[in-house]
């Protein structure tokens, strides 16, 4: 087998084996696959065609998977100037940054939504009072969140300060 054959089946036994911890954790099973192998190999940025090559599945499988990955902020989606193509892409500068930052808005949203749940029940009840936690908690990791970024900020680059010397 050539090497770029097993390389290809190393990246797709792993993306199987990380796509099923993230399907596990309610990401649908079809774009946890999409999202590993973005995640793992080399390109840049891909076209709905080329995720369905590299992960060996049909383009029409790919489109939904493609879809719930942007909404969610998982992979961005550009295209190119004169191309009919979208291309998808991870977030190369702070995957998990990018992603985290592109979640707290929906914070907002669900504590704000939470208000009118607490309008409307008597405050007395038990129900109004996990209402009021479950706010409570989304507002506090809000106002946590700037300075949960700026430090992984910085652990980030001191763990590729040594790349950026050589």
């Amino acid at each position: 087998m050539p090497a770029s054959a097993a390389r290809d089946d190393e990246l797709l036994r792993f993306v199987e084996r990380f796509a099923l911890i993230l399907a596990e954790n309610g990401i649908p099973r079809m774009a946890a696959r999409v999202f590993a192998f973005a995640l793992a190999d080399d390109a840049d940025r891909y076209t709905a065609s080329e995720l369905a090559e590299g992960l060996r599945v049909s383009p029409a499988a790919v489109s939904g998977a493609v879809r719930f990955l942007v909404q969610t902020g998982m992979l961005g989606k550009e295209r190119e100037p004169g191309s009919r193509s979208d291309t998808y892409r991870v977030y190369d500068e702070d995957v998990w940054g990018a992603i985290t930052r592109h979640r707290l808005p929906m914070l907002d949203r669900w504590a704000v939504g939470l208000s009118d749940g607490l309008d409307r029940l008597d405050p007395s009840s038990r129900g109004w009072r996990r209402l009021r936690e479950t706010q409570a908690y989304f507002e506090f990791v809000q106002e946590e969140s700037a300075g949960l970024m700026e430090r992984w900020a910085e652990r980030r680059r001191k763990l590729f300060e040594d790349d950026e010397a050589h």
